[in-house]
């Protein structure tokens, strides 16, 4: 029997709001991911991940959604989703949307009649209303992601009304009360909506963060939450959110063909594995991994914390540079030439190991950050607590001349884009990319292919082993099986390969024969 297509699947991350333009009014949709879709295609990934397009006021770029089983009319209709899907599945690629359950937008219609009705009711029950000591003092003293407190009053001017509501993240995003049964069962029924249509797979957004401590106490520190809910363990990781994938995961065994659950559970390695054991979600992104700087040992450490994980729940890695949260890699590895080349590196490295993997839009193009102007930025974590992720959300760019944005949008006079594009950004664009034989887009294309070949040759297969160490020179190796390993030479001098090295595919030309340029990272076979 052979395993389960998402195992090794690598993944590319659509961020609807960036990737392409159709209807000219500056912001990214479904029919310009409709006409672009061939170009995903090209790539030779097996999938797409699309962050949230449903309707949604748009406070936190659509995860803060008011109807969970819809398409926001900013992006399209439910029509040209389901063209997309029946598009992408023609083409070879599985879909997989995010859900968001911990948290909804503060205009679904559940959370309106919530606040219509009075303290104790059952609508209420549906999220987290509590009374403070005092009206001007909330609950508890949990803090909110995006900075400040967690709470915000109802009616702040009322004088009978003094309950607060819980939000983990913004005040216009209420976090739903997962110990009360209905909320389990409005959920199950969104996943059969998405699962009847034809999706392969969702992404479970926040997904270790759905049950709160019981009785709401305080924290035992005040400091602003800033790194994956971590610093206040009574907001995440309660042993009952894992009965909610059990649930989930029968859902979604009982569909034909087989379909799949990944979670985002930014937690350590040995946590975040429990989320995947055999009757909960099939994946967990490797969080402890994405982080992670230009450090070999920091490397290797985590690569066989991530071993070990698999060895004790079963589940393979799911390797990631990049997402629509945290800064470019090419920046965060030290920006300019070098930060550039250890980027191309990195994802070189991250398609060789034993696993799945994601791609985030750009990635493949080697985009930097953006440090977008104050002025223009609409993160509302840069509102409450100073931190922007704009900087990595800024519109693809496709061509080189700057009509249309780049290519960005597909039709004549279009608006400005949603995010200011830097007037760099043609250096960058796809058709750039597309014409250079030594490109990044054209290395991961390659890359591609040479991990389907191989796998079709029996010598990668997604049960492999990732065996990590660290030679002479910062030369990272994890090796899978006894021939095939990836290596990064992450010093600041050439680093030698073992004896017996045959490179079939780098990120950068070689020092000479048996060698490696820093920065650079090799797929080896072993002979």
């Amino acid at each position: 029997m052979s395993d389960p297509w998402w195992q090794s699947a690598v993944i590319y991350q659509v961020y609807p709001r960036s990737f392409a333009d159709g209807d000219g009014d500056g912001v990214g949709d479904l029919a310009g991911l409709l006409s672009r879709l061939p170009y995903i295609a090209s790539l030779g990934v097996d999938g797409i991940w699309l962050t949230p397009f449903q309707p949604s006021p748009q406070v936190d770029q659509g995860y803060d959604v008011s109807d969970y089983c819809d398409v926001d009319p900013l992006f399209g209709t439910l029509q040209q989703f389901d063209q997309l899907l029946d598009l992408a599945h023609s083409l070879g690629l599985r879909i997989v949307l995010d859900v968001v359950p911990n948290h909804c937008s503060s205009e679904h219609p559940l959370f309106q009649q919530a606040l219509r009705s009075s303290p104790g009711s059952s609508e209420r029950a549906m999220f987290h209303f509590a009374d403070g000591p005092d009206p001007a003092t909330p609950p508890n003293n949990w803090q909110s992601v995006f900075g400040g407190s967690a709470w915000s009053r109802v009616n702040p001017g009322s004088d009978s009304d003094h309950q607060w509501y819980l939000h983990l993240f913004s005040p216009a995003q209420p976090d739903w009360n997962w110990r009360n049964p209905l909320v389990g069962d409005y959920f199950a029924e969104v996943l059969r909506f998405w699962f009847d249509r034809g999706v392969d797979g969702l992404r479970i957004d926040v997904a270790h963060a759905l049950f709160k401590a019981e009785g709401l106490p305080d924290a035992a520190t005040t400091g602003t939450v800033v790194d994956g809910l971590r610093s206040n363990p009574l907001v995440s990781d309660q042993e009952e959110v894992h009965e909610v994938y059990r649930r989930w995961r029968t859902l979604t065994d009982s569909y034909t063909p087989e379909r799949f659950l990944v979670g985002e559970v930014n937690l350590d390695p040995q946590q975040a594995a429990r989320y995947t054991r055999s009757d909960e979600m099939h994946q967990a992104f490797a969080f402890a991994f994405v982080r992670l700087g230009w450090d070999a040992n920091e490397w290797a450490g985590v690569g066989r914390e991530l071993e070990a994980a698999r060895l004790e729940h079963g589940a393979s890695p799911t390797w990631a540079l990049e997402n629509h949260d945290i800064v470019r890699s090419a920046t965060r590895f030290g920006g300019g030439s070098r930060g550039v080349a250890r980027a191309r590196a990195g994802l070189l490295a991250i398609l060789g190991l034993p696993g799945g993997a994601y791609i985030y839009q750009g990635q493949e193009l080697g985009l930097t950050e953006v440090d977008v102007p104050v002025a223009a930025r609409v993160d509302p974590m840069w509102e409450r607590g100073g931190v922007s992720r704009d900087g990595a959300r800024v519109p693809l760019p496709w061509t080189v001349a700057p009509e249309k944005s780049h290519g960005f949008s597909l039709v004549d006079a279009p608006s400005s884009p949603w995010l200011p594009l830097p007037s760099s950004w043609g250096a960058s664009a796809v058709e750039v990319h597309q014409e250079d034989e030594h490109s990044t887009l054209r290395l991961v294309t390659a890359a591609l292919e040479l991990r389907r070949q191989l796998g079709f040759k029996g010598v990668l297969n997604s049960g492999d082993a990732g065996v990590w160490r660290v030679g002479n020179g910062d030369l990272l190796i994890c090796e899978r099986g006894s021939e095939f390993f990836v290596a990064v030479a992450m010093g600041d001098a050439p680093a030698r390969l073992p004896p017996g090295s045959t490179v079939v595919i780098a990120s950068a030309p070689q020092a000479e024969d048996g060698w490696l340029e820093p920065d650079s990272a090799a797929w080896v076979l072993r002979h």
